[in-house]
């Protein structure tokens, strides 16, 4: 008897051109660490009365299918999460080529994703899957990662795969060493560790259906946050704090000439810091911030994404 292992699962993914109805081709082999995309339907307690003690069978509720995916910040498959978060890039050069992505899309592609554990089999289609949320951590060492909330229409699980053979992308991962933060232009030094945290605002369109899943999830107000903590070794950040200014801050990495991922918040601000004194060792600060929509470029953020894939 099979028995499923993480080690044989896969992904695949493939953009819809019709919401909630998967593609037949085109599904490329994305890279994961661990998901949690799935769907459940919980059951209603019964009521009623006048039967005994006993209760009476449940009831089956409305579907919810959603999920996070842990995925590698790389060279070539992270552009399709950003594809999802922000919308389609625009593609220049020859080689290497700029995917440029910009916030402030009033719509978002919906994508199919394949879950397979084919020793059992099965293969769970999700269709409908719009991102809800985007994140990342930078720090000194470990692996770079990035966690994709996402929010799906269902759930359809079948012995054989929907996806066919998917195409499997070149795996090139940017690590923390590679990384930088720069503000107004000029590196930031200092910092300890960031978050990046970009969000779409899903609000869940749940009308009544024979089927339990829901219409749609259209975008809402979109929130870019994050943290930043630095060793406190001058008052800059804390003087922009207290004056209430903004500051451009970057967050970059970079292989090379033809390998580099750039996210840029283009209007930050600052909150005013508690510093504490915690003991004898050094002095941090935390800064909690928000970004804003910029006079100039006038969007919020920019996501540059610097290889050789044709396009997304």
């Amino acid at each position: 008897m099979a028995r499923a292992h993480g080690a044989r699962a896969q992904m695949a993914l493939a953009f819809e051109t019709v919401y909630g109805t998967p593609p037949a081709s085109g599904y490329r082999l994305m890279p994961f660490a661990r998901t949690t995309l799935g769907a459940e339907q919980p059951l209603l307690n019964s009521e009623l009365l006048g039967y005994g003690r006993d209760p009476l069978a449940p009831i089956k509720d409305a579907v919810t299918a959603d999920g996070e995916v842990v995925v590698p910040i790389d060279v070539e498959a992270f552009g399709f999460w950003l594809k999802a978060a922000f919308g389609a890039p625009t593609t220049t050069g020859t080689t290497p080529k700029t995917h440029t992505f910009q916030s402030g899309n009033w719509t978002l592609p919906s994508m199919a994703i394949e879950v397979a554990m084919p020793e059992v089999p099965r293969f769970a289609m999700y269709a409908g899957c719009v991102m809800d949320q985007l994140s990342w951590q930078m720090n000194r060492s470990g692996l770079l990662t990035a966690t994709a909330r996402l929010i799906a229409q269902g759930e359809t699980i079948a012995a054989t795969t929907a996806a066919g053979t998917p195409t499997a992308l070149g795996l090139q991962r940017f690590g923390h060493f590679n990384g930088v933060v720069k503000r107004n232009g000029t590196a930031l030094g200092n910092v300890v560790s960031a978050e990046i945290t970009y969000a779409n605002g899903l609000d869940r369109i749940e009308t009544i259906r024979n089927d339990g899943k829901i219409e749609g999830a259209d975008p809402g107000m979109a929130a870019l946050t994050g943290r930043i903590e630095v060793r406190f070794a001058d008052s800059a950040l804390v003087t922009q704090a207290i004056d209430g200014t903004p500051c451009e801050l970057e967050f970059a990495y970079s292989l090379g000439a033809n390998a580099s991922f750039t996210f840029t918040a283009h209007a930050v601000y600052l909150p005013v810091p508690r510093i504490e004194i915690p003991g004898p060792q050094g002095i941090q600060a935390t800064f909690d911030w928000q970004a804003a929509k910029a006079t100039s470029p006038a969007r919020m953020c920019t996501a540059v994404l610097v290889n050789t894939v044709t396009g997304y």
